[in-house]
């Protein structure tokens, strides 16, 4: 029987599990291209994910010449999706040390999942053709639970509890204020990775830990104890 001190720990998605930038920041330019705008280097990407795909492409249409009326936004962002869809692993992959991590805190009974803004489809797409759909209990996006209960309102990380029919403690794993958010409105404490696509300076962001690396996420959590 495991010491560990949390039965359940939950992951955001894009820049905490998975470094899905190339992949978000191709769909990105392929919108942006429609309207003759420049294209928004990967640096840049990295800067604007954050909240859900709609979100960063209102953010690149803000950087590139201003926002647009709300209906062609909304036609850019189908685009966005549907060729978001059509190539959403090709250069996506975990962070270094993400499977030994996941394989770590499995051998500790811990129950695994992911809470993200992504829309649940895409989620489960990308875990699927990523093959580590299966390490997880539950998959919860941004639209599991219907219009405005995504990251940092604390809907889906209670959902999270709510299907792990497990009363132990939890934790959550993030990297922006969406996360940090999310978590302290639950009750939970949130690790943030430095690595990711943080808003705010890894250390602002409100966590109770800043980890570097995955290698140092389950000494971070046994010292939350």
């Amino acid at each position: 029987m495991s010491d560990f001190p949390f039965a359940i720990v939950g992951f955001d998605l894009d820049g905490t599990l998975l470094d899905t930038s190339a992949d978000l920041g191709n769909a990105l330019n392929h919108a942006i291209s429609l309207t003759g705008r420049p294209k928004v280097s990967l640096d840049e990407t990295r800067g604007l994910i954050g909240g859900g795909a709609l979100r960063m492409l209102e953010r690149a249409l803000a950087i590139t010449g201003g926002p647009l009326p709300d209906d062609e936004t909304h036609a850019l962002f189908d685009e966005l999706l549907e060729f978001y869809e059509n190539n959403i692993a090709v250069h996506s992959r975990l962070y270094a040390g993400g499977e030994a991590m996941l394989d770590a805190l499995a051998a500790r009974g811990v129950a695994l999942a992911v809470v993200t803004n992504k829309r649940e489809y895409y989620a489960r797409k990308l875990l699927g053709e990523l093959g580590l759909a299966e390490r997880f209990f539950t998959i919860i996006g941004g639209d599991t639970l219907g219009p405005g209960r995504a990251k940092p309102a604390p809907d889906l990380l209670h959902e999270m509890l709510a299907r792990s029919g497990n009363t132990g403690p939890a934790a959550y794993v993030g990297d922006t204020t969406f996360d940090t958010g999310a978590a302290a409105a639950a009750g939970l404490p949130c690790i943030a990775v430095s690595f990711g696509f943080c808003d705010l300076p890894p250390h602002e962001l409100g966590a109770a830990a800043v980890i570097d690396h995955f290698d140092e996420l389950i000494p971070a959590l046994e010292n939350l104890r």
